[in-house]
This record gives structure tokens, C-alpha cells and sequence, in this order.
């Protein structure tokens, strides 16, 4: 690659380098706010954002902590009933436990014990897919909600002053997040467990405390008391949780240091032979210098060819850039003037006319190194040599060109054209399903023959003269099947691949194969 940087262009650049620091700051403030008008235009790459959002999902802070408290709970819940859990009852509850109550308050937490395990069933998976603990407090306290249809609603005046603040708070916090941000999933899941819970804590404790029953023994008193105490706190801790517990949120990306914006060079691009070609996969992006913002040829940057355009209700896409089979020229569109131009290695030529983006053809070569097709709504076919130009109408794609004509499609059908555009064949349009593969269409280099591939299982050839259709064959590849049909050779045989990237030379008239490769 060399570049070459024109008397203009170096008085461009004269002039930049003489601008005032006002000046260049303002032109920065502009480019911030033409990068901030279009989304997602960095081309920073997400690799190593992928790679820490693995880490954080598995040990960092937020996650981590989830992940201890969820094992205790299940722990704690598949832990028996003991003696030391009997003897606080008794001890906060100021009972006298006897033989006789001892049964009863065994079988109320072991029932416990039985439903806090089957609410932890469905919690326990949402806490470790969301990493949110807000579902673990909802399945570890609902267990006393759903007990508690079964005892006396023995009031208690702290605890229930206290689900009433909370209840209150708790409202008023979810009415904030629905009204004043973004009404998400998330939301809603809260808000619906927040108020389940408010009207069923409402349903169970609204009508006055029965007075105990002829005969209760002081254990159901207890309780009874005990599982109105812990219907409140429980409730409050879900609705509280449901207002203050957030999941765990992934680190923000962590942008690169700034770095002064730089154009892209202005000088233009030459090759010998444009072995390769690299599309720009960050055009729209001007704050960073990158050599990703243009197109490269041979690794260099080529920045006379446009890196995109732009078309009404459309997202920005690449523009054409077509290669000569023996890689020493290419057609683009122009950065700067928006023409199509024809550029190897001697020379630079239009091919158009400034364009707007909405009528940019496509270009082709279609497998051969003179001749160049520019498709919009008709076809161009233009000369590289004597620089002529024939006008085709109603043209939708050119498929093969070839000093012997082209073969191109129209809406009606196919056609076969002479370089002069006058028809020579013409075969009505096939129609073909979805998942139908489209036909391809081969015209030999005398203009004699044109071999179409039908879906990748017939080879039909035709005399471009008449139309008549000469030989119609299936070759057999074995265990394999036809990829592609490739074209033909300098010594006339048609060339075809199959399945396992073998290239045969087909015999057009009896479907013999011949292994090439």
C-alpha cells in the first residue's frame, strides 16, 4: 500500500493544524453529540466484557452472598426439630412444657418444617436465575402465612403496629418505582407478592381474637400466640424485602481512556493486487482512531471507498465493493464524491455520477476480470477496456459475464444478452419455494452455451442461440451430493463441487464426473 496526499488535501490538513483551541473544542462537542445521536455505534469489543460478566455471575459480591444465605436456608429447613429449639419455645413463650404438650408443639414445627421445604421448592431456583434474594425471604416467611389459617388470630399489639408501618412504607415505595421509573417484570412480580400477602395478612387477622376454647390446654394457647407473632413478622419481612431487597447488578463497562479524535487519512490508497478485502465493522464510529472505521485492502487502510450508507427507515449499511477475479481492480463507491469508481493499478476512474445514497447499484464482475455490472432497477455493463457503456432496462441481477454476453434475470424471466444488449434467449421465470435453493446460471465463454444448476441437483444446457434445451443431467457423487456449479475451464469443461469441496469436471451430455481435486 502507499498513499498519496493531493495539494488540497494538504492545505486541509495546514488548516486543522492552525485552528484555535476554541475552535478544535467546539468540533469536539460536535462529534460528541453526533456519536450520542446514534446508538451503539462503539466497536469497543465485548470480549472481555463477556469475560467479567462470567466472573461476576460466579464469585463476585452480590451473587456470592446469594448463593451462602440460599444453602443455609435449605440447611436450616431440612434441620430436625430439637431439644433446643423446643426449649426456647418454651423459654420466650414462658410455657411449662409436659409430657402431654410436648407431642402437640412437635407435631406444629414439624409441620412447619414440612411446608417452609415445599415454599423453598419453587424459590430457590428463581433466587439462583435472577440473583435475587427478595424470592428466598418470600419463600422462607410464607410458610407462616399459609400455617396460620389453622390457629386462633390471638392479637399482638407491637407486632401488628409494626406490619402496619411496614405495609405502608412498603406501598408506598412499590407506587414510586411503578410511577416514577420503568414498569418492568421485576416490579410487577414485587408489587403482586406485596399485596397477595397485605390482603392475606389482612383476611387472617381482621375479625377479633377469639377467647380460647373450654379446655385449651396452655400449649395451643402458646401456640397460638406464638404463630399470630410470627404471621406479622413475617409478613413484614416479605413486604420490606419486597421494597428494599435489589438483585445483583453487573459491573458498568468500563470505557476506554478518551483519546483526542483523529480522521481518518485523506490521502488515497493504491494496490497491485488486492488479496484481500476487510469491511469497516465500525464506520459509524468517529471518536477513535481505529482502522476499523474504513475499508482495508491488503490490511491497510483504503479510505477513498464510503464505509457506509444510508437509506429512509433503514439501519446504515455497507456499501458495494466488488473485487476482478484476478484481484487487480475493484469497484466502490466513493467517500467524498459519491460516485462509483473503477480503480487497479494505474489508473482511477468514474464510473457514475454523484449519487445519492437511496440509488447506489450494486457492482459485480461475476467471475471474470473486464467487464463491470452496475444493478439498480436496469444494468450498466461497461467496458474496462474501451470504456463503453450498454444500458440494459428492467434488469434485477446479472448473474455471468463473459466475452461471449451476460446472463441476467428480470422479473419476466432469464435473459441472455450479446455486449450490445440486444436478447438472445429467454426463459420464463421459475418460481421456487422458501427453502428452495435459487438457480445458478453459467454462460460458456463463446456465448454458446449457458448451463443452469438447478437447486443443487440438476445440470440443464442450453444453446444460447435457440434456446433449445440440450442435455439435462443428475450427477451422482456417491455419498456426497452437488454444491455448486463453478464454471468453466480455458480448455472448456464445466467444473462442479460437491458436498466434500471435491471439484469434478462434468460431461454436460452424459452426467459423467471426472475427479479434479
Amino acid at each position: 500500500m502507499r498513499g498519496v496526499i493531493a495539494p488540497d488535501h494538504q492545505k486541509a490538513a495546514a488548516k486543522t493544524v492552525s485552528e484555535s483551541p476554541a475552535a478544535t473544542t467546539s468540533r469536539n462537542r460536535a462529534r460528541w453529540a453526533r456519536h450520542e445521536a446514534i446508538p451503539n455505534r462503539s466497536h469497543i469489543s465485548s470480549e472481555p466484557t463477556r469475560k467479567n460478566l462470567i466472573w461476576w455471575q460466579v464469585v463476585t459480591t452480590p451473587p456470592m452472598i446469594t448463593w451462602i444465605v440460599t444453602t443455609i436456608a435449605i440447611l436450616v429447613a431440612l434441620a430436625p426439630v430439637t431439644r433446643e429449639r423446643l426449649s426456647r419455645f418454651a423459654e420466650l413463650t414462658g410455657l411449662t412444657v409436659t409430657s402431654a404438650d410436648a407431642r402437640r408443639i412437635i407435631d406444629h414445627f414439624a409441620e412447619r418444617r414440612r411446608w417452609r421445604l415445599i415454599t423453598l421448592v419453587p424459590a430457590v431456583p428463581l433466587v439462583l436465575l435472577t440473583d435475587d434474594p427478595f424470592y428466598l425471604v418470600l419463600g422462607w416467611c410464607a410458610v407462616s402465612v399459609l400455617c396460620h389459617a389453622r390457629q386462633p388470630a390471638l392479637q399482638t399489639e407491637i407486632y401488628r403496629t409494626t406490619w402496619q408501618l411496614s405495609l405502608a412504607g412498603s406501598l408506598a415505595v412499590c407506587a414510586y418505582f411503578v410511577v416514577d421509573r420503568e414498569f418492568t417484570a421485576e416490579v410487577l412480580a414485587r408489587t403482586t407478592a406485596v399485596l397477595a400477602v397485605a390482603l392475606a395478612v389482612r383476611y387472617l387477622t381482621h375479625e377479633p381474637a377469639p377467647r380460647p376454647p373450654a379446655g385449651a390446654s396452655p400449649a395451643e394457647l402458646a401456640i397460638g400466640h406464638w404463630s399470630t407473632r410470627s404471621l406479622y413478622l413475617a409478613g413484614t419481612a416479605i413486604v420490606l424485602s419486597g421494597a428494599l431487597l435489589t438483585p445483583g447488578q453487573a459491573p458498568e463497562r468500563i470505557l476506554p481512556e478518551y483519546t483526542l479524535p483523529k480522521s481518518v487519512p485523506d490521502g488515497t490508497a493504491a494496490f497491485t493486487t488486492a488479496r484481500k478485502l476487510t469491511a469497516p465493522t465500525c464506520a459509524l464510529n468517529d471518536l477513535l482512531d481505529d482502522p476499523c472505521q474504513s475499508w482495508q485492502v491488503n490490511g491497510e487502510p483504503f479510505p477513498q471507498a464510503a464505509p457506509y450508507i444510508s437509506r429512509k427507515g433503514k439501519a446504515p449499511t455497507k456499501p458495494p465493493f466488488a473485487r476482478s477475479q484476478n484481484r487487480k481492480a475493484v469497484v466502490y463507491l466513493g467517500r467524498r464524491d459519491r460516485r462509483m469508481v473503477y480503480q487497479d493499478a494505474e489508473n482511477i476512474r468514474p464510473l457514475t455520477g454523484p449519487l445519492a445514497d437511496a440509488a447506489v447499484p450494486t457492482a459485480t464482475f461475476a467471475r471474470q476480470n473486464r467487464y463491470v455490472a452496475l444493478v439498480k432497477e436496469g444494468a450498466r455493463i461497461i467496458d474496462t477496456q474501451t470504456w463503453t457503456t450498454v444500458s440494459i432496462p428492467g434488469v434485477r441481477r446479472v448473474h455471468d459475464l463473459s466475452l461471449g454476453g451476460l446472463v441476467a434475470t428480470t422479473p419476466a424471466g432469464v435473459l441472455v444478452l450479446d455486449h450490445r444488449g440486444r436478447t438472445r434467449m429467454r426463459l420464463p421465470a421459475r418460481k421456487l419455494g422458501k427453502n428452495f435453493v435459487g438457480d445458478t446460471y453459467h454462460l460458456s465463454p463463446d456465448g454458446r452455451r449457458l448451463v443452469i444448476v438447478r437447486g443443487l441437483m440438476r445440470v440443464e444446457t442450453y444453446d444460447s442461440s435457440t434456446g433449445t434445451r440440450v442435455s439435462s443431467v443428475e450427477p451422482e457423487f456417491g455419498d456426497e451430493y452437488l454444491a455448486a456449479g463453478l464454471g468453466w475451464t480455458e480448455k472448456g469443461r464445466f467444473l462442479v463441487r460437491d458436498t466434500s469441496d471435491r471439484v469434478h469436471a462434468l460431461d454436460l451430455r452424459t452426467g459423467r464426473l471426472r475427479k479434479r481435486s
